[in-house]
């Protein structure tokens, strides 16, 4: 009866896996730890879902396809694991349609744990350049409303106004500002009639505010989300033939993927985006090759990390020296990209100073990434030995902290308290913590 009632397509994933029972069950708590969803399988859970037991979760069922969907290299959905089909998700083929039903989820709260379950996924097809390209009768209907440049113009200033939110009060706050705009306002102007020039330039318009949304789903933690996003993005930049914001938005997904420790995917993501904008003025092409040492150095390519790093130090070099633009790749970001070379090349103290040149450059409208980088580069002074310099570094995050509201600034707030724990005995470490408890939240102190 056991034979009979095994799951046989998960049996045969798990010999081309060629995991232990115990590899296979880290390998599926690793994905749920990424995903928020803390999970203790042993081997016995394994045995058991090999042996036909269904987990009752639906998450549960999509982190066991997403560990061997990372395992094997090609996606391995619930249904090939041999789980039943998942309730409550359909797609949309159509461009517009698939927008509107992917902003509508994210704007009702009832909607959100369908879309918080969704995982980033390693094996994730992207469309290509070629694919994508010109294809902008996906999104015409021949209604007779049309559209001109004032409601492109329209588009592009209220995305500048929600990023600036972003930067200054994380995702949390402007992401569902910007599913409203795009469902009540955005997709409506991509159904209207329009002279070619305008369909273009609003297609880029409404790319470039997918993108921002999907990068402020990243911020939240909600890394399938915010694939989804990101590819929507792609899809109207290439039917606007817009290959600078195509390009960007690969390198967000790129820096989504090594956020996440994917080194090889991010390599691969950030190595189209480079192949994608061939005529990137010098500050791209810095933020380009920043980016590929990057993820090489988490790759473990040492060569390829230093050398893609004087790439981007040269082409910051060559940009202009006028102001940059809003948003645009400065050399605060350049000495953060240093940083994050050094550190995962195991240069720590070298990393420190990159990390101290990064806060010292970064401009005060970036709180969301002051929280961060001060909080990061208290962590690896500390691991130099430096308490009281980290300390410091920990105060300067905590004086903005509270402005802030972003998954990715708890998470360092979360990594504060763990590592001060050890030395609270010490005064201005104790100092610290305990003015830290009384601005962080409690859920967040443990």
């Amino acid at each position: 009866m056991a034979d009979r009632q095994s799951n046989e397509a998960l049996r045969r994933l798990f010999r081309e896996a060629g995991w232990t029972l115990g590899q296979c069950a880290r390998a599926v708590n690793k994905v749920g730890g990424e995903h928020g969803t803390p999970l203790r399988y042993n081997q016995s859970a394994v045995h058991h879902w090999l042996g036909g037991t269904v987990p009752r979760n639906e998450t549960v069922r999509t982190i066991i396809a997403e560990a061997f969907t990372r395992r094997l290299g090609r996606p391995v959905s619930p249904v090939a694991a041999g789980f039943p089909a998942l309730t409550g998700r359909t797609t949309r083929a159509d461009t517009v349609d698939g927008l509107i039903e992917l902003g509508r989820h994210d704007m009702d709260p009832s909607r959100r744990g369908v879309l918080g379950a969704g995982l980033f996924s390693v094996a994730l097809t992207i469309p290509g350049w070629p694919d994508v390209v010109g294809r902008a009768e996906a999104v015409q209907s021949g209604r007779a409303s049309r559209i001109g440049m004032n409601e492109v113009d329209m588009v592009v200033a209220m995305t500048e106004r929600i990023s600036e939110l972003d930067d200054r009060f994380g995702g949390r706050h402007a992401r569902p500002m910007a599913c409203a705009f795009l469902v009540n306002t955005v997709a409506a102007y991509l159904r209207m009639d329009a002279p070619g020039a305008v369909r273009k330039a609003m297609l880029s318009a409404a790319s470039d505010l997918l993108y921002l949304t999907g990068y402020m789903a990243v911020d939240e933690g909600l890394h399938g989300l915010a694939q989804r996003y990101y590819v929507k993005a792609l899809e109207l930049a290439g039917a606007a033939e817009d290959h600078l914001t195509y390009c960007t938005t690969l390198r967000g997904m790129s820096v989504q993927a090594v956020g996440l420790r994917h080194g090889n995917k991010a390599m691969e993501l950030a190595d189209a985006a480079a192949t994608a904008s061939p005529k990137a003025g010098p500050r791209m092409s810095a933020f380009l090759a920043g980016q590929q040492a990057h993820a090489a150095a988490q790759t473990g390519d040492r060569a390829a990390a230093l050398r893609r790093m004087r790439e981007a130090e040269s082409a910051m070099d060559r940009a202009e020296s006028r102001a940059a633009v809003f948003g645009s790749y400065d050399p605060a970001s350049l000495n953060y990209h240093i940083g994050e070379v050094r550190y995962e090349l195991g240069d720590i103290r070298a990393s420190v100073e990159a990390m101290e040149r990064s806060t010292r450059l970064l401009h005060d409208v970036y709180r969301r990434a002051r929280v961060r980088h001060w909080a990061i580069l208290a962590e690896r002074r500390l691991q130099i030995g430096h308490l009281e310099a980290a300390c410091a570094a920990w105060s300067q995050a905590l004086d903005d902290y509270p402005m802030v509201q972003s998954a990715r600034a708890d998470d360092r707030m979360r990594e504060m308290f763990r590592s001060l724990r050890p030395y609270v005995k010490n005064a201005q470490a104790r100092e610290l913590y305990e003015r830290a408890r009384g601005v962080v939240p409690a859920r967040l102190v443990r």
